[in-house]
């Protein structure tokens, strides 16, 4: 590639069928997630530490603390407390640990941060937060842990098997942190 000509002085470029223009991106960086009873969510990218895959036998169970809490995981030398993070919103559906790995995101706020165990993990996505609503139909155990949520229309392949529109749920990642929840 580099001994091609072309290749330094940039010629060619257009004609090749796999140019393509970069678009800019449109709203803000999220991360899209799974929790087990299905329900999808979103966090700011901008208030994550990081992403991680953790084998169950690495989080240390602690006894006597709340159900809510499966352990404490080490993180380059750092404790931090792992949350089902579906149980802690209210979910009724608990997170399988019987399994290979266990995505966990660290959040942070200010010098806190905490292990957030979800069932999957989507990826990163750019959404326009202008499009925020507030949320509808939430149980009173989660309302105080979203920002709002984004109606997603189906796809056009699957507007033919009339699915549903999606509800993607934006959580409050400080709001999650400073709950009183963890005390109990």
């Amino acid at each position: 590639m580099v001994g091609n000509p072309d290749f330094l002085t940039g010629i060619g470029l257009e004609q090749a069928p796999e140019f393509q223009e970069l678009e800019s991106p449109e709203g803000e960086l999220h991360l899209r997630f799974f929790v087990p009873s299905g329900n999808e969510f979103a966090l700011s990218a901008t208030g994550i530490r990081e992403v991680i895959s953790q084998s169950p036998d690495r989080i240390t169970l602690i006894p006597n603390v709340s159900s809510l809490l499966l352990g404490t995981l080490n993180i380059r030398g750092r404790v931090i407390w792992v949350a089902d993070l579906g149980q802690f919103l209210g979910e009724p559906t608990t997170l399988n640990t019987d399994r290979p790995e266990i995505p966990v995101i660290a959040v942070e706020d200010q010098d806190t941060i905490l292990g957030l165990a979800v069932d999957q993990i989507v990826g990163m996505d750019w959404l326009d937060v202008e499009q925020v609503r507030l949320p509808t139909n939430v149980p009173d155990s989660m309302a105080p842990f979203l920002r709002g949520e984004w109606v997603i229309p189906p796809k056009e392949e699957e507007k033919e098997k009339e699915e549903e529109e999606k509800i993607l749920r934006l959580l409050d990642q400080v709001a999650i942190v400073r709950s009183a929840r963890w005390a109990a």
